[in-house]
């Protein structure tokens, strides 16, 4: 298992204002004899009666290395993997990548942060530093 982001308690702790409880911590994933851990499994029962016990993984990223290219190559390809096996085993699960505003705004908010979205499909949790909030979810 790999060590947590920087900012995975305060993800859980946005969550969990957010009317999230959390299920795994870390959601395991096995594919064939390869082990997996996505960083979040949540659980809402509260959104709504036509979907209750509505699940989801979050993997957690920082992008604080010195370079925001690596960072996204490492977080598009984990969270394409993760998305994939997903899909074949809980495909009732969506992932969301969490990431900070700040990041959202310097990587995501130009051509190439939105060609990486795009390109694999990219479900984004927001969240805010200091306030320990979640800002927006673009699904």
């Amino acid at each position: 298992m790999s060590a947590r982001d920087l900012y995975h308690s305060l993800v859980v702790k946005a969550l969990e204002k957010d009317g999230w409880r959390i299920t795994d911590d870390p959601l395991y994933l096995k594919f064939g004899d390869r082990k997996l851990y996505v960083d979040l499994g949540a659980q809402n029962d509260t959104i709504g009666a036509e979907r209750e016990d509505y699940k989801i993984a979050v993997e957690i990223k920082s992008f604080l290395s010195v370079s925001p290219v690596a960072d996204m190559e490492s977080a598009a390809g984990q969270y394409a993997l993760y998305k994939r096996i997903l899909a074949l085993q809980q495909p009732d699960r969506p992932i969301y990548l969490a990431i900070p505003q700040r990041a959202y705004v310097n990587l995501f908010q130009n051509e190439f942060g939105e060609l990486v979205r795009d390109t694999f499909s990219i479900s984004l949790l927001i969240f805010d530093e200091e306030d320990e909030t979640i800002i927006q979810w673009i699904p």
